[in-house]
């Protein structure tokens, strides 16, 4: 098998794994009244995008609501198409918007990543912040129009109550993904 299919492969494997790391991040959750816990289940989903670079981060949460469409438990609340009658739906769609920007910020992990640089570190930074960000703003978004809601009210049913747990995770999620990208790099990049 030649290389460039060999990383192809593994990368697509590692968003399989991404997949089931989101799923299981389900059963970590803080229940809120608005119906929206608070999960790790973001965490996850940037650090696939932030750790598996460029569209695999995407295919990762892709991997995931396909999973919860077709009613495989996936979800905080019981799936199938229905789950986008409710204020999880948008928070769902922004998990791939998420990771799949965070993913194309970050680009592909690099072995030489193993020496922190600002370059690097920066935008790691922004890809990390990028990704909690469009989770929220999806999440709130959809419940704006779902709940025919104004704009400031869909932000503090749905933004403002994950504000501080986001903060916390994306502190989190920056060290795991400096420390995680050149290990994943020598299983998915084709590095000469």
């Amino acid at each position: 098998m030649k290389a460039s299919n060999r990383s192809i492969r593994n990368r697509l494997v590692f968003a399989a794994v991404f997949a089931a790391m989101i799923a299981v991040s389900n059963f970590f959750q803080i229940p809120l009244p608005g119906g929206v816990p608070i999960v790790l289940k973001n965490m996850f989903v940037v650090l696939s995008g932030t750790i598996l670079g460029n569209c695999y981060g995407g295919i990762a949460a892709l991997i995931l609501i396909a999973a919860g469409l077709i009613g495989i438990p996936v979800f905080v609340i019981p799936g199938g198409i229905g789950v986008f009658n409710t204020p999880l739906g948008g928070y769902i769609l922004g998990y791939f918007i998420a990771s799949l920007c965070a993913g194309l910020v970050c680009g592909l992990p690099k072995t030489s990543e193993k020496k922190i640089s600002p370059i690097p570190l920066i935008r790691l930074c922004i890809a990390s912040f990028l990704g909690f960000a469009l989770i929220l703003c999806c999440g709130s978004l959809y419940i704006m129009f779902l709940k025919s809601m104004t704009l400031k009210a869909a932000f503090l049913a749905g933004t403002a109550p994950f504000i501080l747990g986001d903060l916390i995770k994306l502190a989190l999620s920056i060290p795991l993904a400096l420390a995680l990208r050149p290990i994943a790099a020598r299983h998915i990049n084709n590095e000469g």
